[in-house]
């Protein structure tokens, strides 16, 4: 069976962590590549000067170091963007909604479903053309962490999983889960007939005679 197009990464050691023994992930997602575009435009020619620092005079020592310094700069900084983009990831489950960030101090936020009250798509033009998107979650007691994810490549497909998740179908609603995916209640016993009188009507106990004969 081949996985369809915008189906999640395989769910790697990082993020799995975060998520209980009996959940599984619906959505594991990385942001777009494009959300590297900002620190390249930044980093990259800062690194070019670092260079050029380097190689104009090799024989002056302050220029030497100082085109060190700003090209190992630039490294950290593109190094740090890349290694931000690697650790952040978007999960759902049939339970939360969670989101990792943070390379030197780690930060999970977590929203349960059913707290959800509203899911708005948004689609840039350029998002359009690239293929990613972003979502706005809206729900009592919001967590501004998790209010607005952007830059999810194939951000359609996620949205069409969560709003499964938030309102499936009837079908599903049958299968014996409610919306927070925890079991519905098994049904009372049905409560035992009675005698005319108010008294439980009961069968004749195996091996007891009893003194008085059995009025019909």
């Amino acid at each position: 069976m081949t996985r369809p197009r915008g189906a999640s990464a395989a769910l790697g050691r990082d993020a799995s962590r975060y998520l209980l023994p009996d959940e599984e992930a619906v959505v594991n997602q990385r942001r777009h590549w494009a959300v590297l575009v900002r620190p390249g435009v930044r980093g990259v020619p800062v690194l070019v000067v670092g260079v050029w620092l380097l190689q104009v005079d090799p024989g002056n020592r302050f220029s030497t170091v100082l085109g060190l310094l700003v090209a190992l700069g630039a490294l950290g900084y593109l190094g740090f963007a890349v290694a931000e983009w690697w650790i952040r990831h978007f999960l759902v489950t049939r339970r939360r909604v969670l989101l990792t960030s943070g390379v030197v101090v780690r930060k999970v936020a977590v929203m349960p479903l059913r707290r959800i009250t509203d899911l708005t798509y948004q689609e840039t033009l350029v998002g359009q053309l690239l293929g990613y998107g972003g979502f706005r979650f809206e729900s009592a007691g919001q967590d501004q962490a998790l209010s607005q994810i952007t830059y999810l490549p194939d951000a359609k497909t996620i949205y069409d999983r969560i709003s499964g998740l938030l309102f499936p179908s009837d079908g599903a609603r049958r299968g014996g889960e409610d919306e927070d995916g925890s079991p519905d209640p098994a049904p009372a016993p049905a409560p035992r007939p009675r005698g005319g009188d108010g008294r439980h009507s009961t069968g004749p106990i195996p091996g007891f005679r009893s003194r008085y004969p059995r009025t019909r």
